[in-house]
């Protein structure tokens, strides 16, 4: 069959390429795509927010199946208007899209689901938010409500940094996302995610993995859309593996049942916090994560096309997942000044000679070809270098050796990334 993604980032071209390499797949169609999926697909100038011009394509183009990437058209509700015309489609309804669109939604929903998370308040007004950050005193978590392009969270270790984030929020400087806040409290621990395909209310977890969100070593700097990932995730402890499966089982149900959350065909991403009292949900995705899904779809030996197309039709018993015992590290490579201002146009060298070596994938985010043909970065992250292994040491070894081969003027990256996981749980005491 003929297969439509939606999305430009570095997880479309994961995505796309383990499409590519599905029995299922005839004609592979990225929309818009970026530098990288144009090897494995055709790219489409489409806005993947454009229901009606993502329907019309996939109309006249006999497309079977629309797997959706990003949020933003998930919560548009472009997969209702596409299933509303007969099209399968991966990715949840608007209704279950809530769940990242409205941080409140996603909070009340694990409040009645008995779902572990930071205590909470939402407020649309300053003079409340200011008054209850005050009473309940800092560390403590802003968050504006509505999506807001992987920004808008601050995690305050003083009351100034709060009382700040919070006059953000009201003044404006998140739009419309930032119309409502939410506060938390401050949870401490370890962080690592957990995928899920989910259909008809049933869940099918696949390998964790863990992120990097500061922009320098030693996790320091400002928080980015993450500059590095590894799966698996060596310090999670079997009985905190099981907590998590339960927890994606538990919201899976429950997205399942009559109610707002009432039609999730796609994936459900779990970030948790380890804390002392077992793992907590900090926050839930409605689609693959960027930078986890360069690191979890090639440990996966499972035909993704089948896979997608059992959770989009509704067909649970269908789905059986294999993984690889391998290790997977990815490094990113960003811009010179991300995740502030950044230069674009910059002329990038190197991939081809970094992909031939065995083991080694580059995954696509902000990149795009010039008028003279030249691959360019197009954004603040531009690569993403993934090495994969038989052991932790060996994947991380390959992906920071293939980064060496890649150079554009500014390359920018941490060279920590999977440090913490090999000292251990201490760590991150």
């Amino acid at each position: 069959m003929n297969i439509l993604v939606l999305g430009s980032g570095a997880r479309e071209h994961a995505i796309a390429k383990a499409l590519s390499e599905s029995e299922l797949a005839d004609a592979l169609f990225v929309a818009p795509g970026n530098g990288g999926t144009s090897a494995v697909a055709e790219n489409i100038a489409l806005d993947p927010e454009d229901a009606a011009a993502v329907l019309d394509f996939a109309r006249n183009h006999n497309v079977g199946l629309v797997v959706i990437g990003p949020e933003a058209p998930l919560v548009a509700g472009v997969a209702d208007e596409l299933r509303e015309a007969g099209i399968a489609v991966f990715g949840p309804d608007r209704g279950g899209a809530m769940l990242e669109g409205s941080k409140e939604f996603a909070k009340r929903f694990m409040e009645v689901n008995q779902i572990p998370t930071a205590a909470y308040a939402a407020f649309e007004a300053l003079e409340p938010a200011l008054a209850y950050i005050r009473e309940q005193g800092a560390p403590i978590v802003v968050k504006a409500d509505g999506l807001a392009a992987g920004k808008g969270v601050v995690v305050a270790e003083t009351l100034e940094d709060a009382e700040e984030a919070v006059r953000a929020c009201f003044n404006g400087a998140f739009g419309d996302a930032g119309a409502k806040v939410v506060i938390e409290e401050c949870m401490r621990g370890p962080e690592c995610s957990m995928l899920s395909f989910v259909t008809n209310g049933r869940s099918f977890p696949m390998a964790p993995s863990q992120d990097h969100k500061r922009a320098y070593d030693g996790d320091t700097g400002p928080n980015t859309g993450g500059m590095g990932v590894y799966s698996p995730v060596p310090i999670v402890t079997d009985d905190e593996m099981a907590t998590m499966v339960d927890i994606m089982a538990r919201a899976a149900a429950a997205t399942g049942a009559d109610g707002e959350a009432h039609d999730y065909r796609g994936t459900l991403y779990g970030g948790f916090m380890l804390t002392e009292d077992g793992p907590k949900i900090v926050e839930f995705n409605v689609r693959f994560g960027d930078p986890e899904t360069q690191v979890v779809l090639p440990r996966l030996k499972s035909d993704l096309g089948h896979v997608m197309l059992a959770v989009a039709e509704g067909r649970a018993d269908d789905i059986d997942l294999d993984w690889a015992d391998d290790w997977a590290v990815g490094v990113v490579l960003a811009a010179e000044g991300y995740p502030g201002s950044y230069p674009k146009g910059d002329v990038i060298l190197g991939i081809e000679e970094a992909e031939e070596m065995p083991g080694v994938t580059v995954y696509h985010a902000g990149t795009t070809h010039n008028a003279d043909g030249e691959l360019v970065t197009n954004g603040g992250r531009v690569l993403t270098v993934v090495g994969t292994g038989p052991s932790f040491e060996e994947a991380r070894d390959l992906a920071y050796e293939a980064c060496e081969k890649i150079n554009f003027r500014g390359k920018q990256l941490r060279h920590d990334i999977g440090l913490k996981a090999l000292r251990g749980r201490s760590s991150w005491e």
